[in-house]
């Protein structure tokens, strides 16, 4: 859309935080009538409001549900329900309904850079930083993007010119982003969650699903998940546009996949029924998890979608460093290996983690958000030396033991207050023994005893540290 198509238009942009107030500001400044309505009226929103109003741009707050009158748009943060008031009225006065993502593709300069677009139930983050640090390594302009917590608004509309970007989708930003079409794009599990956002499964995948509509080099799937592979079958892309597999077995035809210890690609090469291009070794990928070597595959695929050469995969994977919190080692404790993984906020990261070790004793639990314990727990039970629970909804992980584990010994601890991980993390340095794992997976939330998982995650760590000096 020109400059001039936004003069006078009257747009409603539901939601304060880090993507609204972007997008109001930028539609001010692009000559809109911008209102904000906003469900809360807290302090730190009145605060919000008052800088917005200051810049001339009107803020409802206290009143989400209402469609402002004239609106012809409404953009929208990603957090907010399809099912809102809002949206229902919109969608009877006929009013289209975008969310940042869609603003920002819809932004795009005529020469902008192609995306890059990662979305997936679990791995997403450290996929597109693992896509951006190989991107730099092949000497391209670029940048992690997107959900990853750096606005798309300002990538594309930034003093800064970019070759490509790597770009992290949710599913929440993929409703809401119906005209986005990738260069390449990765769907790089599916697995049960937000299903309170989406009201069920299909509909989540159908969400993910949209990443792969109108791609134009390659579609890269799971090729230990099907459902990743169906959403390819099913994707309307452009003509010539490839499916890539990867895999961290011995990958056929146009895959990606791992030989005796070798990251290697039969895709984009020459004769890929009979070539193999070596492109990294398993010891190039920190940590080298199994879930993690998945999702250095799948970074180089898009990365050798784009172009990029074989020694820039290598060089990428060498220098990359993952995020804390990320199946990350605290300290070696008497034998006993601290690692804090906070970050498996579902049963599908939970599950990726615990395979990673063997002996475990497990810190669990949190909220739930719907999820069942009883296939984590079935897949993971002979891994286990002890299990402590803490949390909410541990009842669920507990009952879920009982079935599938009953010789596991269990610490449940029935605390919420600020000492509640200390005491966790001292419980299962009592149950294990030299050569074991205490992993922090808490297949749950966190915001029932902590901000966020990075909090839970530095609360596990400072445990860890002050654990006996006749441990160390």
């Amino acid at each position: 859309m020109s400059a001039q198509d936004w003069q006078g238009k009257r747009v409603t942009v539901a939601g304060l935080g880090v993507s609204g107030i972007p997008a109001a500001r930028v539609l001010h400044g692009l000559g809109a009538v911008v209102t904000v309505v906003n469900d809360g009226d807290d302090e730190r929103s009145r605060a919000q409001a008052a800088e917005l109003e200051a810049e001339s741009i009107t803020v409802r707050l206290g009143d989400g549900a209402t469609l402002p009158a004239g609106t012809e748009l409404i953009v929208t943060t990603p957090g907010w329900k399809p099912d809102k008031p809002l949206f229902q009225a919109a969608a009877g006065a006929g009013v289209p309904v975008w969310g940042d993502v869609e603003l920002a593709w819809r932004l795009r300069g005529p020469d902008a850079a192609p995306w890059l677009a990662v979305t997936g139930t679990n791995g997403k983050t450290t996929t597109v930083r693992m896509l951006a640090s190989i991107l730099e390594a092949a000497g391209l302009r670029t940048a992690a993007v997107g959900n990853i917590g750096v606005s798309l608004l300002d990538a594309v509309l930034g003093d800064t010119t970019y070759d490509v970007l790597a770009v992290e989708l949710s599913s929440y930003q993929l409703h809401w982003a119906p005209s986005l079409r990738a260069h390449s794009a990765v769907v790089l599990n599916l697995a049960p969650d937000h299903l309170d956002w989406h009201g069920s499964m299909e509909a989540y995948t159908a969400d993910k699903g949209r990443i792969y509509e109108g791609n134009k080099v390659a579609c890269v799937y799971n090729a230990a998940d099907k459902a990743t592979e169906d959403l390819v079958r099913e994707a309307d892309v452009e003509e010539g546009c490839r499916a890539i597999g990867f895999t961290l077995g011995t990958p056929g035809p146009s895959q990606l996949g791992v030989v005796d210890g070798i990251l290697v690609d039969r895709a984009f090469v020459d004769n890929r029924h009979k070539q193999a291009q070596e492109l990294a070794e398993v010891g190039d990928v920190s940590p080298p998890a199994p879930h993690n070597i998945a999702n250095a595959l799948a970074a180089a695929a898009l990365a050798r979608a784009y172009g990029v050469a074989p020694a820039a995969v290598r060089d990428g994977l060498r220098s990359f460093r993952p995020d804390p919190h990320r199946i990350e080692k605290v300290a070696d404790v008497a034998g006993v290996a601290y690692i804090d993984d906070s970050k498996a906020t579902n049963t599908h990261a939970a599950e990726a983690s615990l395979a990673a070790y063997d002996p475990i004793v497990w810190i669990a639990g949190g909220l739930a958000k719907g999820a069942t314990f009883d296939e984590l727990v079935s897949k993971s039970a002979q891994r286990l030396r002890g299990v402590v629970l803490i949390g909410a909804d541990r009842a669920l992980i507990r009952e879920a033991l009982a079935r599938h584990a009953p010789e596991v010994p269990v610490v449940d601890l029935d605390r919420t207050d600020t000492g509640a991980m200390s005491a966790a993390v001292r419980e299962a340095a009592r149950l294990a023994r030299p050569g074991d794992t205490v992993l922090l997976a808490p297949a749950c939330a966190s915001m029932d005893m902590f901000a966020n998982y990075n909090k839970r995650g530095e609360a596990f760590a400072d445990a860890v540290r002050e654990l006996p000096a006749e441990r160390a």
